[in-house]
């Protein structure tokens, strides 16, 4: 499926001016950048595929985001080139779509991709569509203009893609159908567990060792994705191992390895804070420079969980960094987080974090140049195009050794060596900003904020997080639910699965680090919206609304990707609110997802760290623990039972002023006890009588004090 071969080519007509480009009132940064193109672009909407039907033409679907190297790349070479502008003109009708904007159209057609192909997709993502079904017939990714690469070059691809459209018709509605039969039957079905739930919690675990790099940490070869669902799967994994006295050494080292090959690597912004997208090498050296909202919380995540299990001076400083710059450079005045920084600046990849020896010199004092030439490698050969990515090549306190410094001495030059660097960077042309705020990340960089907060008892992240969250309840949410996006005062789609999803996750974990009424009752809305819309009837949650815009194909993510998928997250978002407010009914949908999904976690454990955290909640019953007092009281309550990593507990600090309480609260406050701090352990939605001793409360609980 999917090939494109033929000698015969359509004569080309120059059509440049005579319609115009219809992306000039969109409000994604991303189409905004194609604006002036002399490419007659529209956005997705029945006119394009109108007309291009009443053309008799190929419609060209062009996706990607604005933070995009390889989109950039193509939209130079091609789309501002007025040779292939007026074939695109000619002989199709063009549409460019902001995958971050509409990421059930990217959804849809990524996979329709792989389908074709048999090759994963990425952006820029192009395709050639029917105009009659939408079914695409070809595609790929990066075109560059002439062939290189093993790729053809973007206009003889376009010619051929013409000739085949007007002279196989047949072929190509033959193949229309059958890709549209592999598409609907990818659903999952509701089948009976094969294996037990322990033996998948295993097989997940072995596979991801399988694909572990013992040598550098992560999963994988080049290019290399931090994988943070991955390194929780594995996290977890130890821990439930080690509740049950057995031991798993080898998983912890894998998860502590990974995430210090991250936190050492050039991948990390080791001058401003912040994790880029991926690595170009398995070192972590060399990074895809775009930094995006949601790996960063994401990974905050993951940074808290393994700072919980013990501390660790390297982890604490770039959870801390990353934290401030997300506050400092990706924060809305009024709250909300922007998505994303591009990998370009000033017209070149990298350029904004890469050194020349001579300049570092130049800035630093000697012994500052000593530090920081010693931690990451500037006395080493050049790493990135003749100059230097920072990257730490040893870890501190052995480069403090090795100096023969006063580790007080050595940790004052390094601080004010990279305040100067950043300094003196904060000088250079930097690069683009995505201002859009999406949902779902946001989501994403709340639920990281406010563990990072919990883990290292930094109140200001916990304020931050709170934020963003009235800047959706504010400007992203209305009576007829919640919205995907929104820039300047504009908002996008209505919300997607994962917009919920992770939103309701967010504010459960916002109210572990302080309980506000308001957020206890968002959470109410955004689950019972969510199970209204989006829950199918075998169970499982679609990517889309039942009133959304129909498209070829309506997805039920199991599946992570880059971010969770939907139905892992709303499963374990159902768990957790169902016990929390001692509602049956949330449980009973998240369970009926776990049944759902049951032969796509089988299928493939190693890709479902989402769903089998689900199944873990479900199959092992949680603490959760409820303490009640003064507010005054509770911080150092909740932080004495926060202490440690235990995934299988929750906690939440609910001051006697709240109203918005679980049902079974009132039953179990006396009168007696009014005034003080008393704390239930709950499982099972049956709680222990009230505590008022934290030193015994926690010896109940088996944590240390």
């Amino acid at each position: 499926m999917g090939r494109i071969a033929t000698d015969r080519t359509p004569r080309i007509r120059m059509h440049v001016d005579a319609d115009h480009n219809h992306l000039k009132d969109a409000s994604s940064p991303y189409l905004l950048q194609h604006a002036d193109n002399p490419v007659h672009w529209y956005p997705w909407c029945d006119e394009a595929f109108a007309r291009a039907r009443a053309q008799n033409k190929p419609v060209l679907l062009s996706i990607g985001y604005s933070a995009c190297h390889w989109c950039h790349v193509m939209a130079h070479e091609s789309f501002e080139d007025l040779e292939i502008a007026a074939v695109m003109n000619t002989h199709f009708v063009n549409i460019k779509v902001d995958r971050e904007e509409r990421p059930d159209i990217d959804k849809v057609y990524q996979l329709s991709h792989l389908l074709l192909t048999q090759a994963n997709g990425g952006w820029p993502l192009t395709m050639f569509i029917d105009p009659r079904t939408r079914v695409p017939f070809y595609g790929g990714t990066y075109f560059p203009k002439a062939s290189r690469y093993g790729l053809p070059g973007f206009m003889d691809l376009l010619l051929r893609v013409v000739t085949v459209f007007h002279d196989k018709p047949d072929d190509l509605r033959a193949q229309g159908e059958k890709l549209t039969t592999m598409l609907r039957s990818l659903a999952p079905s509701n089948a009976d567990a094969v294996s037990a739930d322990a033996d998948l919690l295993a097989k997940a675990r072995s596979q991801l060792a399988s694909q572990y790099d013992e040598r550098d940490g992560g999963f994988g070869a080049a290019p290399k994705f931090p994988m943070p669902m991955s390194i929780e799967r594995i996290l977890r994994h130890w821990a439930y191992a080690k509740r049950r006295n057995e031991r798993d050494r080898e998983g912890l080292e894998m998860a502590m390895h990974t995430l210090t090959g991250i936190a050492r690597g050039g991948i990390y912004d080791h001058l401003g804070g912040g994790f880029c997208r991926y690595s170009t090498d398995r070192r972590w050296m060399i990074p895809h420079f775009e930094k995006m909202l949601s790996d960063n919380g994401l990974l905050l995540t993951v940074f808290a969980q393994a700072l919980a299990i013990a501390p660790d001076e390297l982890f604490a400083g770039v959870a801390r960094e990353t934290a401030a710059w997300l506050i400092r450079e990706m924060q809305h005045p009024e709250g909300g987080f922007f998505s994303a920084v591009d990998a370009d600046a000033d017209g070149a990849e990298g350029s904004f974090y890469a050194w020349r020896r001579e300049e570092v010199k130049r800035l630093l004092s000697a012994d500052e140049y000593l530090v920081v030439e010693t931690l990451y490698g500037i006395d080493k050969p050049a790493n990135f195009e003749s100059k230097w990515i920072l990257h730490r090549y040893d870890a501190w306190h052995a480069v403090v050794h090795r100096l023969s410094l006063d580790r007080e001495v050595a940790d004052a030059l390094l601080a004010s060596a990279k305040a100067k660097l950043l300094a003196a960077r904060g000088e250079r042309v930097a690069p683009g900003r995505d201002d859009k705020v999406i949902t779902s990340w946001n989501a994403l960089a709340i639920r990281g904020l406010a563990k990072v907060g919990i883990v290292l008892r930094e109140p200001s992240y916990i304020v931050a997080a709170t934020r963003a969250l009235d800047f959706i309840a504010a400007q992203m949410i209305d009576e007829g639910g919640l919205f995907a996006t929104w820039r300047n005062g504009r908002r996008g789609p209505r919300a997607f699965l994962d917009d919920y999803a992770n939103l309701l996750e967010a504010v459960l974990t916002l109210l572990q680090a302080r309980w506000r009424d308001s957020d206890a009752l968002l959470a109410r809305r955004l689950a019972d919206e969510a199970l209204e819309r989006f829950r199918g009837e075998d169970g499982g949650f679609f990517f889309t609304a039942h009133d959304h815009e129909q498209l070829i194909h309506r997805p039920q993510p199991t599946m992570d990707e880059v971010v969770p998928a939907g139905n892992g997250t709303m499963a374990r978002a159902l768990l957790c609110l169902g016990h929390l407010m001692g509602e049956p009914r949330y449980l009973d949908a998240a369970v009926a997802v776990l049944r759902w999904g049951r032969s796509a976690m089988e299928a493939y454990p190693g890709g479902h760290a989402g769903m089998l955290a689900a199944l873990e909640d479900e199959m092992v019953p949680p603490d959760f623990v409820i303490v009640r007092g003064p507010d005054r009281e509770l911080p150092r309550w909740l932080e004495a039972i926060n202490t440690g990593y235990a995934p299988w507990r929750t906690a939440y600090a609910i001051p006697y002023t709240a109203t918005a309480l679980p049902a079974y609260l009132p039953r179990l406050v006396s009168a007696d006890l009014r005034g003080k701090t008393v704390a239930y352990r709950c499982s099972g939605l049956s709680c222990s009588l009230p505590m008022d001793d934290l030193d015994a409360f926690l010896a109940e609980l088996g944590v240390a004090n």
